[in-house]
């Protein structure tokens, strides 16, 4: 009888050291924000059943969560994550905005236009422009609109260049943009997603 229990023991041990390992590695696929069924049966039970949730099949959730505390440096922010920002001329950032020209598609016509995007911290807006005058705005959203940002991984829409483009998704609809360099597009992903209000599941501790 002993022995059978070291064994279960054992046993149980094992299973809650492979759901660690499987969770936690550092080359878990994984996104934080991810929830899935994770179901091991152990002496006819169930470890570590988790309520499942649909998946958009369509891109990969977001990794990261938005930064509400007005204290936040965004150039040092985006540049504590690896960007180097004084090596990429198309994005203009400080401590509190992020500045650069982007190609919209348009919500009506297909066509790609070339604006001029603010992401200001201060306001909580991202907005966009004809030019770098920043006389009339064109249009844009405010951060508590903004869902997410990603990669169009599966190509959703047709663009001159499929790797450079990102999409911002909010309330109302989604701006399909592209970058003018691999890295501007990923400095433009981080600074939005910091911004990215409308992402509601943060608050809720998921």
């Amino acid at each position: 009888l002993l022995l059978k229990i070291t064994l279960l023991q054992f046993k149980s041990c094992f299973v809650c050291f492979q759901l660690r390992a499987e969770s936690e590695g550092p080359d878990s696929p994984r996104p934080l924000s991810e929830t899935s069924d994770v179901s091991v049966e152990v002496g006819g039970g169930t470890l570590g059943k988790r309520r499942q949730r649909p998946i958009d099949k369509h891109r990969p959730l977001t990794r990261y969560l938005p930064i509400r505390s007005s204290e936040l440096n965004l150039r040092e922010h985006i540049e504590s994550a690896g960007h180097q920002v004084v090596l990429c001329p198309h994005v203009v950032i400080n401590s509190t905005s992020c500045r650069g020209f982007l190609h919209k598609k348009g919500s009506k016509l297909n066509g790609w236009a070339k604006r001029w995007f603010v992401f200001d911290r201060i306001k909580r807006t991202l907005v966009y422009y004809s030019d770098k005058g920043e006389k009339k705005i064109r249009g844009g959203a405010y951060f508590k609109a903004i869902e997410e940002v990603y990669l169009d991984h599966s190509n959703s829409v047709k663009s001159p260049n499929p790797h450079l483009t990102f999409i911002v998704k909010t309330h109302e609809r989604m701006y399909h943009l592209m970058a003018p360099s691999p890295e501007a597009m990923r400095i433009w992903i981080d600074v939005i997603f910091t911004g990215a209000e409308g992402y509601q599941e943060f608050e809720h501790g998921t």
